[in-house]
């Protein structure tokens, strides 16, 4: 290599060296950034509460119908009585129309028994009433909390569900938001080892063609001192 062609190699290496180092350190500068700037690490279930306050107890729903529930007596007493004031009535009639006295027991037995037993039918049919109306409210206080137990499960289940697409909402943007930056980051990595090669060759080159400046140099040297 000639000495003039061994400058320009030289200078045009040099060139090449200082451009490679500054992008190279452009690129090192935006590296440094990147991993500055990269996000914190999240907990994206940071916001999760507990769901139990959300638990009631249904039970205040219910009571019980059969507590207070009473054998009718009230339907008997008035037949009793009502009996009671026939039969007498029917002993004033037979005594007053000198009817025997065997006559007049065996009607006012007739006439009492055939109370007894309307009696005892309506005090059968209140009874039967009232259980029926017990049943009846017994099973309304059972759908009741059937309902109220249902529309707590779906609350909590809800409950759950928001927080949880919450989280996996949270951590998606963390996770897009990290990628996003670690692609930047593999980028601008790849540009600064590439420009360091870069000045690295380069530095490389212009040795080399000092050293051939030298070489030529000394040869010219050698040559005029043999003459």
């Amino acid at each position: 290599m000639g000495f003039i062609s061994g400058s320009i190699a030289a200078s045009q290496s040099k060139k090449a060296a200082r451009k490679a180092e500054g992008k190279a350190a452009e690129a090192q500068a935006k590296v440094d950034q990147l991993v500055k700037g990269r996000s914190t690490i999240i907990n994206p279930y940071r916001g999760v509460t507990s769901l139990a306050g959300m638990a009631s107890d249904a039970s205040v729903l219910l009571n019980n119908p059969f507590e207070n529930l009473g054998v009718a007596t009230q339907a008997a007493e008035m037949q009793a009585e009502e009996a009671d004031i026939s039969l007498a009535n029917t002993l004033d009639t037979l005594r007053a129309t000198g009817a025997s006295a065997g006559g007049a027991t065996a009607l006012a037995q007739a006439a009492l028994k055939s109370k007894t037993g309307i009696a005892a039918g309506i005090e059968s049919q209140e009874a039967s009433n009232q259980k029926a109306k017990a049943q009846g409210e017994a099973n309304l206080n059972q759908a009741r909390m059937a309902e109220a137990q249902r529309l707590q499960s779906i609350a909590i289940s809800e409950g759950k569900r928001e927080q949880a697409a919450q989280a996996q909402g949270e951590l998606f943007m963390f996770e897009t938001e990290e990628g996003r930056r670690n692609a930047d980051l593999d980028r601008a990595s790849g540009l600064e080892s590439r420009y360091s090669q870069q000045q690295f060759d380069a530095q490389a080159a212009r040795a080399s063609a000092i050293a051939g400046i030298g070489q030529t140099i000394a040869t010219g040297a050698s040559a005029v001192a043999g003459g």
